[in-house]
């Protein structure tokens, strides 16, 4: 047998192996770890394709929050375990920021976790309480250059206060930072005026913008957010090359198998095309991208170049 044949049997049962091992898993529960609070935009998508994931797999699929450090806690969880059923749901921010900002962490996020679907991306919302009289993105830069004064993310290194860091390196105001366990309690804080301004996940904080609770001032990324057409970009607004986009993702520890992953990716794409899922999606400011594990991986080299970038500009270390 020559070497071309060997290879292409090679290949072949490579192959084989790969669609066998793909229809055995799962074998047995199927854990999505959400790194955040329940209310959070990767919890939302998370607990939005429970029901399918688990028909198509055939096996129990439990979503469980371990919120914390900016999603360090869930990650580390996930990428210590070993039994091919644990996936990390959040923001891609716990691979693509935290490395930069936690120089003590006790595992490699990028290292230890692979991407296995970017599942969607979404916008940080700059929002205000009525009581502020602030209306606009000058407004709210006028009013910092008076008086700094505090404002809410959903914690420290998370997408809010990220995209607040990038905003007053950029405009050189400075404003007090209060972090909350989520965007969910921030927003509620935000609502009872105990704090004046957030800058919060848009499809937490929107609901209360179209309910003229909150006055919006912009959103973080390069594109308007779809149930918000009237809110501009921060770039729109005066900041000229601003984009602080973000997504959630799904990732896996290293070394869980290829077929696992794929599987998992392929049946998530599924889900994420019901129609129904994407108009709920869409109605919660969340644009679905489902993109293969090697799509992924792209945007995760890609993004973490940008944000040590970013970084480096701030100046920002969170331990």
């Amino acid at each position: 047998m020559n070497g071309k044949i060997k290879s292409a049997l090679a290949a072949a049962l490579a192959g084989l192996a790969l669609a066998a091992g793909a229809q055995t898993w799962p074998t047995k529960t199927v854990r999505l770890m959400v790194a955040f609070p329940p209310g959070a935009p990767g919890d939302i998508v998370a607990r939005l394709i429970q029901p399918q994931l688990q028909q198509a797999l055939g096996q129990p699929v439990i979503v469980d929050n371990r919120p914390g450090a900016g999603g360090n806690i869930g990650a580390q969880e996930v990428a210590r375990a070993t039994d091919g059923h644990t996936f990390l749901v959040g923001p891609d921010t716990m691979l693509t920021v935290n490395p930069h900002l936690y120089l003590k962490l006790n595992f490699k996020p990028t290292e230890d976790l692979v991407p296995v679907t970017y599942l969607a991306r979404f916008n940080q919302l700059l929002a205000c309480h009525p009581s502020t009289g602030v209306k606009s993105l000058g407004d709210f830069v006028a009013l910092a250059r008076s008086k700094p004064f505090n404002y809410a993310s959903g914690g420290a290194g998370v997408p809010g206060h990220l995209a607040m860091e990038m905003l007053m390196a950029e405009t050189g105001i400075t404003l007090n930072h209060v972090p909350y366990r989520g965007p969910a309690p921030a927003t509620q804080d935000l609502l009872a005026g105990q704090v004046p301004c957030g800058f919060l996940a848009s499809p937490v904080v929107g609901p209360h913008v179209r309910a003229g609770k909150l006055a919006a001032l912009a959103v973080s990324g390069t594109k308007r957010t779809a149930s918000l057409p009237q809110v501009p970009t921060v770039a729109e607004a005066g900041v000229a090359g601003y984009d602080a986009s973000f997504f959630e993702i799904v990732a896996a520890p290293r070394g869980t198998p290829p077929a696992a992953i794929d599987r998992l990716q392929s049946e998530i794409a599924k889900a994420l095309q019901d129609p129904k899922a994407r108009e709920t999606l869409a109605a919660a400011d969340l644009e679905v991208v489902a993109s293969s594990p090697a799509e992924a991986a792209r945007q995760m080299r890609a993004d973490d170049r940008k944000w040590g970038a970013v970084n480096e500009k701030v100046r920002l270390q969170l331990d």
